[in-house]
């Protein structure tokens, strides 16, 4: 399946907004009471888990139909490898050019201290580049400096879970669904007071991969009569609640010790909305065209909010030395970060990540016929012109 699905782009929108969100106190060179009290009743680190549900539904609805129907273990073989091919030219280049980009920063653009040390962020540089990133979030938090990258936990995750993903496939083939289930339920039962816990919780990405199973069946489809009986606006109403209630989950309130079991839970089932593309998230208007062009750049979005929180900090650091906090100065740090963000984001979505995108996903298709082939197959298709054989993206 080639076909983006809009109301998957507005949940990964809603996703790296509540991150932003979650991380914007450390714009600021104080402490904002209005953003504190704030954090008292709702959070963002949801955010992370809709990300991981989304990303298992996305991933496995493509890859577990092309790995179940491969007639021998060579064709499995080029797919797993087509797949891995396709996430090394998707992540690694962005994730790189900014974890480069950070560590300069620190060395040339840090009088005012807000990167942290080169030590610990040259640390946490390895830690995102070889996916290790989550066990050393671990070891340091409330320990040690964890570095200006600290986002790329998440991301180490997702690369390791990308890395067995597909081996799991094949191992497990007709019963992958009751082993994901068995992954599932049994960490949403479990309260996560161990950090390790909280670092490698796959609660989520195992239930989007379930909905991605479930897509294939006759039974997914059933579901979607009651979704369409509560109309445009109880599905609002449903997906809002959602969210509402994931707000307080991950808020300072701490109200149960299985909110990540539960975020994961609600996360699915907004992902299980969204799969069925009828806009039942959110009709199409004006907001909804926004957040699919946020979503479609959240993963740049999320890997730079972080470094331009701190480089504005650092800019406004030079600008006004003496600084004393006004309701002037940090409008003009939200609006200078606010513009940043998204001239940065834009550029790295067009001039990076989607030109690499479709390298990959030409490099994969490399992978099961030689360029020749290629070349040939697209001349048979129309012998009197050239034309570009069609890629998977």
């Amino acid at each position: 399946m080639n076909t983006r699905i809009s109301d998957v782009e507005v949940l990964r929108a809603v996703a790296v907004l509540f991150v932003v969100f979650q991380h914007l106190g450390s714009l600021f060179p104080w402490t904002l009471a209005p953003l504190e009290m704030l954090y008292s009743y709702m959070g963002g680190t949801f955010g992370v888990d809709l990300f991981f549900a989304v990303s298992g539904f996305v991933i496995a609805r493509d890859l577990i139909p092309r790995l179940l129907s491969a007639p021998d273990k060579a064709t499995a073989w080029k797919t797993m490898l087509a797949f891995w091919v396709r996430r090394i030219w998707r992540l690694w280049p962005s994730a790189w050019l900014w974890l480069g980009l950070t560590l300069l920063a620190v060395v040339a653009f840090n009088r005012s201290g807000a990167f942290g040390t080169f030590e610990a962020n040259l640390q946490a540089t390895f830690a995102g580049i070889f996916q290790y990133a989550n066990v050393r979030f671990a070891q340091n938090f409330m320990v040690s400096e964890i570095g200006a990258s600290f986002v790329y936990w998440s991301l180490s995750l997702e690369e390791q879970f990308y890395l067995l993903f597909p081996v799991l496939i094949v191992l497990f083939r007709r019963h992958l669904g009751w082993a994901l289930l068995a992954v599932a339920l049994i960490q949403i039962c479990m309260p996560r007071n161990h950090l390790y816990l909280m670092m490698f919780r796959t609660d989520a990405l195992a239930l989007g991969i379930l909905l991605a199973l479930w897509s294939h069946k006759a039974s997914w489809q059933a579901v979607l009569p009651n979704f369409l009986m509560l109309g445009r606006w109880g599905c609002l109403l449903l997906a809002l609640t959602c969210i509402g209630v994931m707000t307080l989950l991950s808020s300072r309130l701490e109200l149960t010790h299985y909110a990540i079991g539960i975020i994961a839970i609600l996360s699915a089932l907004l992902v299980l909305m969204a799969s069925y593309d009828r806009d039942l998230l959110l009709p199409s208007n004006w907001l909804k065209t926004l957040l699919v062009c946020i979503g479609e750049r959240s993963y740049a979005i999320y890997l730079i909010h972080v470094p331009v929180f701190f480089a504005t900090r650092e800019l406004f650091y030079r600008l006004y030395p003496e600084q004393i906090e006004s309701l002037q100065l940090t409008m003009a740090y939200l609006i200078t970060a606010a513009v940043m963000l998204t001239v940065l984001a834009q550029l790295n979505f067009r001039m990076l990540e989607m030109p690499l995108r479709k390298y990959g996903a030409k490099a994969a298709l490399r992978i099961f016929q030689p360029p020749t082939q290629l070349h040939n197959n697209a001349m048979a298709a129309a012998p009197d012109r050239h034309i570009e054989p069609t890629i998977k993206v």
